[in-house]
């Protein structure tokens, strides 16, 4: 490849959460009936011309993970169940990118398309990691950035936020 197509072409809704450090889209590629093989990695080879390190997936198949790895990208599966309580998945997601964050990395995260549940794991990183300190700042903040409005769905994550090890919970 050479010229524009060698750059590749960035995932739908991209969209910067922490400048140059966590960023969200939907699926490389697309989802469901509208995913495509060519558009899959062109995507994946923006996000590999810009210097991201690590693709998280929130999904729980394994959808796109052999491309990834075709294009030289890690990437973590760090599925988030649709229903019930996921304090304990949101605690080893954020975790886990607190982590890769600290240790430079340039990170990915995506569902199948970006909407309530991405938003709503988002709104709680930014809390959880204490950027942000009270749920309805979070919300603005987050609908803001991916012009959006945040639904139940979303908001429903935010009531699911794990105690941070290193900071006392609400009393």
């Amino acid at each position: 490849m050479k010229g524009r197509w060698a750059a590749g072409i960035p995932p739908r809704n991209f969209t910067w959460i922490l400048a140059g450090q966590l960023a969200v889209s939907e699926r490389p590629g697309g989802y469901a009936r509208n995913h495509r093989r060519v558009r899959r990695q062109e995507e994946i080879i923006w996000l590999r011309e810009q210097g991201f390190t690590r693709v998280v997936t929130l999904l729980a198949s394994p959808h796109n993970l052999h491309a990834y790895e075709e294009e030289g990208l890690k990437w973590s599966q760090l599925p988030l169940p649709s229903g019930g309580d996921v304090t304990a998945e949101l605690a080893e997601l954020f975790t886990s990118i607190e982590q890769w964050l600290g240790a430079g990395e340039r990170i990915l995260v995506h569902q199948e398309e970006l909407g309530d549940r991405v938003m709503g794991v988002v709104a709680a990183f930014l809390l959880w990691s204490g950027r942000i300190e009270d749920p309805p700042r979070a919300i603005t903040v987050v609908e803001r950035m991916l012009h959006r409005v945040m639904g139940s769905t979303g908001r429903e994550l935010l009531t699911m936020l794990p105690p941070h090890p290193a900071r006392p919970g609400p009393s």
